[in-house]
């Protein structure tokens, strides 16, 4: 059922032969994810535009970039690990090996220019180009395996952020389209931040870094000299800022403020966090929402 707030009413129904996985929705689109097929609908009179045969998405995957300029939708292949991406403005498919492993989470930029996704390994994110395919970078969240759990670009600086079963959200700079410059920050912009009765301040591992000093650029691993060895561990860039929550199942995104990321726990927390470029970040603002029977 589609629903319409301003009206008051319902405007649209849409029926299936098997359970519902996910929904994703823009001001044209309706997409409808099932357990092995994903159907594409136009929002005004919901008239089928496409559908798509995929391998078995328990989890509902699926991106549609929200940018109404550029139609981009991202889901499993029929391979595992494999991602489809329909460019349906260039009357384009393309179809990345991503991962050796099942898919956990995949994500389009604001754009559709850019795609990251990562495996049931949860130990890397990767990024590609969707036009063409090709990887422009790998970020490593660890090296022990972890359930990710959400992956957001940030819309207005070149971003990207997860949160997994580890506690710990990770904040990665990625380059520039076209530039290859990073993300630069005001080292000043945390301010001062009142100390919180709740975990306030975690900063990046202690690998160090490189590039230049009023830029952020990913950590590098200290045994990097080693790469000849061991070449994907040691080619993959580290988070630059991290910042730790409750083990709780979460989402994350950055916040309407610069350097602002928020996290939502399912647990019914909210926790607001502000970073530079230092990899410096603190937790400026703190909610529940929902009280569980052990808080009372």
């Amino acid at each position: 059922m589609i629903w319409d707030d301003h009206q008051s009413r319902n405007i649209g129904e849409l029926s299936f032969r098997s359970e519902v996985k996910a929904v994703k929705l823009r001001r044209d689109r309706v997409v409808v994810v099932l357990q092995n097929k994903i159907y594409v609908y136009n929002f005004s009179d919901l008239k089928l535009v496409d559908h798509i045969e995929t391998i078995a998405n328990p989890k509902g995957l699926c991106a549609l970039c929200p940018n109404p300029s550029n139609t981009v939708l991202a889901c499993p292949g029929v391979t595992r690990g494999t991602v489809r991406i329909e460019l349906y403005d260039l009357r384009k498919t393309t179809l990345i090996t991503a991962h050796e492993a099942e898919l956990s989470q995949i994500c389009l930029n604001l754009d559709g220019t850019r795609l990251a996704t990562a495996s049931d390994k949860g130990t890397l994110i990767r990024i590609f180009d969707t036009q063409s395919g090709q990887i422009t970078q790998e970020l490593r969240r660890g090296a022990d395996r972890a359930e990710i759990y959400s992956i957001c670009f940030s819309p207005t600086a070149p971003l990207l952020a997860c949160s997994s079963d580890k506690g710990t959200v990770h904040v990665f700079s990625l380059t520039a389209e076209g530039s290859g410059q990073s993300f630069s920050s005001d080292p000043t912009t945390m301010g001062n931040v009142p100390s919180q009765s709740i975990p306030t301040h975690y900063s990046a591992g202690t690998a160090p870094r490189s590039g230049e000093e009023d830029g952020t650029e990913n950590s590098k691993s200290s045994l990097s000299f080693m790469r000849g060895l061991l070449p994907k561990y040691f080619s993959s860039e580290w988070s630059f800022a991290q910042f730790r929550v409750p083990e709780t199942r979460t989402i994350c995104a950055f916040g309407t403020e610069k350097n602002t990321i928020v996290v939502v726990g399912a647990d019914g927390s909210f926790y607001k966090a502000v970073f530079d470029a230092n990899g410096e970040c603190q937790n400026t603002s703190y909610s529940k929402f929902i009280q569980s029977d052990e808080d009372e």
